[in-house]
């Protein structure tokens, strides 16, 4: 009986079996086997650490990483402080988001102190030369490289030794010791693995770009995220100018950052002050508006939560959010119901928060239900007011963490009034700021209305 030519690969895991079945054996996910050539030499890597040696970990030396300042003071923030010597860092978007254009000015700007090495694997030497000319960059010690093979990729990096090195993208890179198609999942693991091996032992600094799948997530096999040391992603409305970067992963530095870009015809220009991009400016008051402050990593946001209340004229009142999660939603109306005597059965409530930033902590509970009263009762919340707090089932007003800093980031915009839960009152006066501590949502809504 001969052996099957081809066997099937799980994206999410990488577990290998030789027929098709609906669920991965190995991890339990669904329709995630991929069918691809069987390899006849698949070749075995040595790990990081040292063969035959155990140390104690008291004995080991920690040391802080070398770090290259990327000239962008937002990239910087969501790497930790900059990109690290040795390092592997995978940036995943959509598809003209601006992922090349983002690091090919960081290229620009840190080729003055450091060499550099840019691999295209999508564009030609024109195309890459073309959009350095329309952003006006200085590309003079930029290295150009455009390839496909990694064979050939390792010897530019071998000859050239950059210090950090660009390889766009890794779905398009193809090992010659393998037949499956480039972008196939033994492809890019075979590959990252390469990569992330060399930049382990050269001390060069690997960015990697990533396609993403229509839902959001990274193209390949889960592994790919495994391997690396940081994964961004790189997130934008395709009808906004705005563009958001966030570390999902991070090594050397916290998680849940957020860097905030403008898309002008000069590339991407820092935006040093985020919190007025989720502001709007109305020429009127209305009500339905509640300024909240969200905390995205070391960065404290003001964000604006919208709520529109209206009598349902179906059988089933629509409950829709935006921004926030919507079963959290549905949380907070029963809690506004029981205990503070506030029925919305019979009304349609959108919540919307405004940007297109997404909240995912629970301390916008608070604003959300006065966003709702608001609407509901017509009334407009005092102005220059800014909510936060978390709101339990019993009805409590419970506290959020880095409460201090958040007024203080309200004070410095013109806030003149805050809303709090009474666990994070401080002592500590902060000057132009009235703090109004509540211990519950009936009582928050007594000193608004």
């Amino acid at each position: 009986m001969t052996k099957a030519k081809t066997i099937y690969i799980c994206s999410a895991c990488g577990g290998q079996v030789l027929k098709w079945q609906g669920q991965c054996p190995h991890c339990r996910e669904w329709n995630t086997l991929t069918e691809t050539v069987r390899e006849k030499n698949f070749p075995h890597f040595i790990p990081d650490s040292v063969q035959g040696h155990v140390l104690s970990l008291s004995a080991v030396e920690a040391e802080d990483m070398p770090r290259f300042l990327t000239g962008l003071s937002e990239f910087d923030r969501v790497l930790g402080g900059g990109l690290v010597q040795g390092g592997v860092v995978l940036l995943g978007g959509d598809p003209g988001i601006g992922k090349s254009t983002l690091l090919l000015q960081a290229l620009s700007r840190m080729s003055a102190h450091h060499r550099v090495l840019y691999v295209s694997g999508e564009e030609s030497m024109q195309q890459v030369a073309l959009r350095a000319k329309r952003l006006a960059l200085d590309v003079t010690k930029v290295d150009l490289l455009t390839e496909i093979r990694l064979e050939a990729i390792q010897s530019a990096l071998v000859e050239h030794r950059p210090q950090i090195a660009i390889i766009d993208s890794i779905q398009t890179i193809y090992s010659e010791s393998l037949q499956s198609a480039p972008g196939s999942v033994a492809q890019v693991r075979e590959c990252a693995a390469r990569l992330t091996r060399f930049a382990k032992t050269s001390g060069t600094c690997i960015v990697l770009v990533g396609h993403v799948t229509k839902e959001g997530a990274l193209a390949g096999p889960r592994v790919l995220e495994h391997m690396v040391d940081t994964v961004l992603y790189f997130e934008g409305d395709a009808h906004s100018a705005f563009r958001l970067i966030r570390a999902f992963k991070n090594r050397f530095g916290a998680v849940n950052e957020l860097g905030v870009f403008a898309m002008t015809e000069r590339g991407l220009r820092e935006v040093s002050n985020p919190s007025a991009l989720f502001l709007s400016h109305h020429g009127v008051r209305v009500p339905g508006i509640c300024v909240m402050v969200t905390q995205e990593g070391t960065r404290p946001l003001l964000v604006e939560i919208q709520a529109l209340v209206d009598e349902a004229h179906g059988s089933n009142p629509r409950r829709l959010s935006v921004g926030l999660e919507q079963n959290r939603l549905a949380m907070l109306l029963a809690v506004l119901h029981r205990h503070a005597g506030i029925p919305c059965f019979d009304q349609d409530i959108f919540i919307n928060a405004v940007g297109g930033v997404k909240i995912t902590e629970p301390g916008a509970d608070l604003a959300v239900m006065l966003a709702i009263v608001s609407s509901l009762k017509n009334r407009i919340l005092p102005e220059k007011t800014v909510v936060f707090g978390e709101v339990g089932l019993a009805g409590e007003v419970r506290p959020v963490q880095r409460g201090q800093e958040r007024i203080k980031e309200a004070a410095k915009l013109g806030f003149t009034q805050a809303v709090i839960p009474k666990a994070n009152q401080s002592k500590q006066v902060i000057e132009g700021i009235e703090i109004i501590a509540v211990e519950r949502v009936e009582e928050a809504i007594r000193v608004l209305f």
